[in-house]
């Protein structure tokens, strides 16, 4: 790395925009997950727009790869630097403001870095609300969120990212600033570049604000856990809560019985929501807007759970009575990753088949899984309602991580990707490719869809300096 650059970098962004001390870059050199550690020559962290444009300029003058990183909390290894050590972080936690909220129009404009869990206070406090959750909202932040078109647990109601970033802001691989910030309903200008932008994990361009939309806040919600004897029954379970509940159903979790004793041995004051055990349990949530629907809420909960019974969609269910335990539910819920990752080793797979297969797929794929790999446990969990689990094969037991994943690991990630292609899925339904799925990507996505990728990539960022090794 040119001595030169790293001085220019320095005068550029000043004592706190850049470091290369290697005890304060320790912590953003591994991903999340543990799986991948890099090195980088240093990270830059811009105090706004204007200096991003510059570094990238500069970075572009030097052909300096950037990594462009938020919260670090990606499931893809889409924000760490490979081991060569010649890129640069560029982070955008520095990048922290909101820049406006429109109460009547419903938006917010803000920056990168602004953590998820601000956004949600900043929203509520002007009795809105961005409908959009996960369980590391206290770490990620709206840059990243955009990058890898984030999804959680509002989905079924609100969709992803795509459907909730109005407006964008990014600096382009060659330091031209793209201001698309303010939300027109329609535009007709060619290209939706903003679309282009949401999901290519920095490959293409680094997001440096975004205007999002928001929502009326709730006026009341019911949070209700029922056991059902199959996945086929959960499934219908969310259509008949869709005829009932028309336009209030705004979360639909289901997780086997595994994942539940997972949460129980992994939280000490956890207690399990009905008395027995079941197959599957399906966690939902209705949401009203007005006082009058609000108010009608429990009715309508008891009147969908009686008519489940009576269906023989549920064995059991029970309707949280105060906020607090419907807050429960939900973080037995949020804790299913950790708990499992306390188990030991596992290959976790973000996948999507489309909705009415899912039932069938898993019945299919958990069996084949567990057969060819002896000693495995395939678990899957998450939000039914739009396709997407989260597909977990759980090492067998005593098995060491590193060797385990790299070998075993790795044959069964490629397995489940190959019959998730065959059932005309994606082997990423919301965490991205990054690192983690890139070459499964190249193996089994559609040759058109690839090479119209590359084409863009080519275009956008001719030296390949933006996130390099990633996605494409």
């Amino acid at each position: 790395m040119s001595d030169t650059f790293l001085a220019e970098a320095a005068r550029l962004l000043g004592p706190k925009g850049l470091t290369t001390d290697p005890a304060d870059m320790a912590a953003w050199l591994t991903d999340w997950r543990g799986r991948y550690t890099g090195r980088a020559c240093a990270i830059a962290s811009p105090a706004d727009t204007e200096e991003v444009a510059a570094l990238v300029r500069l970075c572009d003058r030097h052909s300096v790869p950037i990594v462009p990183q938020g919260g670090n909390s990606g499931m893809s290894g889409g924000a760490t630097p490979f081991e060569h050590g010649g890129e640069i972080i560029l982070s955008l936690r520095r990048m922290n403001r909101i820049r406006g909220l429109d109460p009547a129009g419903r938006t917010v404009t803000c920056e990168a870095g602004v953590i998820l869990q601000v956004l949600h206070e900043a929203a509520e406090k002007a009795d809105l609300r961005f409908p959009l959750t996960l369980g590391g909202k206290g770490s990620a932040t709206i840059g990243g969120l955009v990058s890898t078109n984030a999804g959680g647990t509002q989905v079924l109601r609100h969709g992803s990212m795509r459907a909730l970033v109005l407006g964008l802001e990014a600096v382009m691989a060659d330091g031209s600033v793209l201001d698309l910030l303010t939300p027109l309903k329609k535009d007709n200008r060619g290209f939706d570049l903003k679309q282009v932008l949401i999901g290519s994990e920095g490959t293409l361009g680094i997001v440096t604000a975004a205007t999002l939309k928001l929502v009326p806040q709730i006026a009341g919600r019911t949070v209700m856990w029922a056991g059902t004897p199959s996945l086929h029954d959960a499934r219908s379970l969310l259509l008949l809560a869709e005829d009932l509940a028309p336009g209030l159903v705004e979360g639909f979790e289901v997780l086997p019985q595994h994942s539940l004793e997972a949460v129980l041995d992994y939280l000490p004051d956890a207690r399990a929501p009905l008395a027995e055990s079941h197959p599957w349990h399906a966690l939902i949530e209705l949401v009203a807007a007005d006082e009058t629907t609000a108010a009608r809420l429990p009715e309508i909960a008891e009147h969908l759970l009686a008519t489940a019974f009576e269906r023989g969609l549920i064995n059991d269910a029970t309707i949280a009575a105060s906020e607090d335990q419907a807050e429960r539910l939900w973080l037995i819920r949020e804790t299913i990753s950790p708990a499992e990752r306390a188990i030991g080793p596992a290959m976790q797979h973000d996948i999507s088949v489309p909705v009415e297969k899912m039932p069938a797929f898993v019945e299919a794929a958990v069996p084949r899984l567990e057969v060819d790999w002896p000693g495995t446990r395939a678990v899957c969990f998450g939000h039914l309602g739009d396709g997407n689990v989260h597909f977990h094969v759980i090492a067998p037991a005593g098995r060491e991580r590193a060797e385990w994943e790299a070998g075993e690991g790795k044959a069964i990630s490629a397995q489940v990707h190959d019959m998730v292609t065959a059932w005309g899925g994606s082997i990423s339904a919301e965490h991205g490719i990054g690192r983690l799925k890139r070459d499964d990507l190249a193996r089994l996505a559609d040759p058109a869809m690839l090479a119209t990728m590359r084409a863009i990539k080519q275009a956008l960022d001719p030296k390949g300096l933006l996130n390099p090794g990633k996605l494409v």
